[in-house]
């Protein structure tokens, strides 16, 4: 048996809450098992006509329910998931050519839970700049290589956010990917919240005023 690839043509589902010519845009990657137009509606409250805020749906999907009433998307899972990785580093690179970011645009990618991995593969491996890498809930993924990518992460202002009652996220965590990011002088800040496995409204208008 022989394992085979083929690149074929897939059509991404994204979602957009501002004006299209907005110099500040963010991308909002979410999390395991959420879609796009309800995920982008937690930043409603930032939602103003100086910034386009662009929620790209994971090109995964699946049931979520045993009755099959409830659908999510996935940015990956284990299986040939360096292939799903590259495919997604592309087609956040294609959101952003579509919306013409290359030139205009001050660019924060900002991943929630699972889709901070996929922030930190795109802001290191895609072809569009990210100014601003926002780690909300979720971790810098630890098979990042960072002596790799350490350059190109300096060039961003990345921030580790979450909340202090975050189960997953813990304090702990936060320091050993601190602790990384450190080793390899990549600048960063730490952004602890009140609150677990969300975005609250009030620690996300706190993150505006933080970058």
């Amino acid at each position: 048996m022989q394992e085979h690839h083929l690149p074929v043509t897939r059509t991404g589902r994204y979602v957009t809450l501002g004006p299209a010519d907005a110099a500040d845009v963010w991308f909002l990657l979410h999390g395991y098992g959420q879609l796009a137009h309800r995920f982008i509606r937690s930043f409603a409250p930032i939602a103003d006509a100086s910034r386009l805020l662009v929620a790209p749906e994971a090109l995964n999907r699946f049931y979520v329910d045993a009755e099959h009433r409830k659908v999510g998307a996935t940015w990956m899972t284990r299986e040939d998931r360096l292939t799903d990785i590259s495919d997604y580093v592309g087609y956040l690179d294609a959101v952003a050519d579509a919306l013409g970011l290359a030139e205009r645009a001050r660019v924060t990618a900002f991943g929630f839970s699972q889709g901070s991995a996929t922030a930190c593969r795109w802001a290191t491996r895609g072809r569009t700049r990210v100014h601003r890498l926002v780690c909300w809930g979720g971790e810098v993924p630890p098979d990042l290589d960072l002596p790799e990518v350490a350059e190109r992460l300096r060039t961003c202002d990345v921030v580790l956010a979450a909340g202090m009652e975050d189960r997953f996220i813990t304090p702990k965590v936060v320091e050993t990917m601190s602790a990384r990011l450190r080793q390899h002088d990549v600048p960063h800040r730490v952004y602890p919240f009140a609150g677990g496995h969300e975005i609250p409204e009030t620690a996300l208008r706190g993150l505006l005023e933080l970058v």
